[in-house]
């Protein structure tokens, strides 16, 4: 049977003995798959039949598996167990998952569950909280494990056996003075490899990379794929050792930062939890706020043609060709726009190289607007030729238009600090919109002699 069919049976019978609150069954069937298979099946559930299931689970099983749901599921599970269910949860918890959780409940709740935790616990937990809500050191965690310099390899094995089952992540070691100032960032494997009689300074090269706890955490995740790391140490003002984030840890944030940067393409607020489990109102209230505002700002397309009504009625050809125009320049907005978002947020571009980018853009703009204008002034030329010089002037005009504003734009908004990702989609698209229109009737009065351009 392949493990995807063997999953699968699995899963029924957990369903299955779930209907029949069966906890020995549902306890055997949930051992004998991944927790992250079991924490999929509590996401599909309803909220009322997932409560019942996960208090189902052995308690040190729960912790685990509440690790891997979805955080607004997970807040939503956890404000339907009782008092005690909660403090077990919490304490069992890895810091900066506890950190994040807290943050998000009530606070009377949230305040009750630190104050039950053990004082050590306690302690840390506050401190974690303390950092900036996107900071690294909301993300890291103590649990690490760290050896000395001038340790033999055999003693750093050693220290590693008998202390590395408190350790979230045993594949990366690091080394500290005695004043737990970090020296250096190992693999395991050289540790494994070495000559255990030598010591731990030997097989150190100092070639380490590390962020601060104050750092955003957006850095963590750059360094870590720069680097192509396992885990990043986590240092204060001093080099001081305090914490580690893991690559687990950075995929959860560049998971969140892509789909924030993915919703803001769409002109989408941040909805907060699952799709699946988002209401009617919800959706609306997070769609609408940018849809009124495009809406305000599309009226200048409409103002701007009839502005220009004296044109459209003396050639009427014009509005069988306004779509088009106007797509196109929005199509290579928008392109423009996600290269550039794409290359500020992976640092593949800064904000020096802007005059760089424009200077080439303006090249392949016009040589995309110029072969775009080629073929639609052949179109245009088949049904109405009087527009087709009109018609292949535009289409070059709001290509290089487009292009720009969805180059400039991110850049723009970078450099006043807000996410260049608002620029696109939507943003880019009304803005090249209003401008093709104007662009396309003012070329089309100017060159067809009919009245005169806007400003004259």
């Amino acid at each position: 049977m392949s493990d995807q069919a063997h999953t699968e049976k699995i899963l029924l019978g957990l369903e299955h003995a779930l209907d029949r609150n069966d906890l020995e069954g549902f306890v055997q069937f949930a051992k004998q798959i991944p927790i992250q298979d079991v924490a999929d099946f509590l996401f599909y559930l309803h909220s009322n039949r997932r409560v019942d299931a996960f208090r189902l689970l052995p308690r040190d099983l729960g912790v685990q598996v509440f690790a891997y749901l979805d955080p607004e599921v997970g807040e939503g599970l956890i404000g339907n167990l009782d008092d005690h269910e909660r403090q077990h949860l919490i304490a069992g918890m890895d810091p900066d998952d506890r950190a994040a959780l807290l943050e998000e409940l009530p606070e009377k709740v949230a305040g009750q569950l630190l104050t039950a935790l053990p004082a050590d616990e306690q302690a840390l937990t506050k401190r974690i909280l303390a950092y900036p809500e996107d900071s690294v050191g909301r993300r890291m965690t103590n649990e690490y494990m760290a050896v000395r310099a001038e340790w033999t390899i055999a003693q750093a094995l050693e220290h590693i056996r008998t202390h590395g089952r408190d350790a979230e992540l045993l594949a990366v070691i690091f080394v500290t003075d005695e004043q737990g100032l970090l020296l250096d960032s190992l693999r395991l494997r050289r540790f494994v490899l070495g000559d255990p009689g030598a010591t731990v300074e030997s097989i150190m090269d100092r070639k380490f990379s590390a962020v601060r706890a104050e750092d955003d955490q957006e850095k963590a995740v750059e360094t870590l794929q720069h680097y192509d790391l396992l885990a990043l140490p986590v240092v204060d003002a001093n080099n001081h050792l305090i914490g580690v984030v893991t690559i687990d840890d950075i995929m959860d944030v560049a998971s969140e930062e892509f789909t924030e940067d993915f919703h803001r393409q769409g002109a989408v607020a941040d909805l907060g939890m699952s799709l699946r489990e988002a209401t009617i109102g919800l959706l609306w209230r997070k769609r609408v706020p940018w849809l009124v505002t495009l809406v305000f700002f599309n009226i200048l397309s409409g103002a701007g043609i009839a502005y220009f009504e004296d044109t459209l009625e003396a050639t009427m050809a014009l509005v069988f060709f306004l779509p088009l125009l106007i797509a196109s320049g929005g199509n290579a907005g928008t392109q423009s726009a996600t290269l550039m978002v794409r290359a500020l947020a992976t640092g593949d571009v800064r904000m020096q190289d802007w005059m760089r980018l424009l200077m080439r853009e303006i090249t392949v703009a016009i040589s995309l607007g110029l072969t775009m204008a080629v073929a639609v002034a052949l179109v245009a030329w088949a049904r109405a030729p009087e527009v087709a010089v009109v018609v292949g002037l535009t289409m070059t005009c709001v290509v290089l238009m487009g292009s720009l504003v969805g180059l400039l734009l991110p850049i723009v908004l970078s450099k006043f600090r807000c996410d260049p990702a608002t620029a696109s989609g939507p943003l880019v698209t009304s803005v090249a919109d209003v401008c093709g229109v104007l662009v396309y009737f003012s070329i089309a009065t100017w060159y067809l002699g009919i009245g005169q351009i806007p400003g004259e």
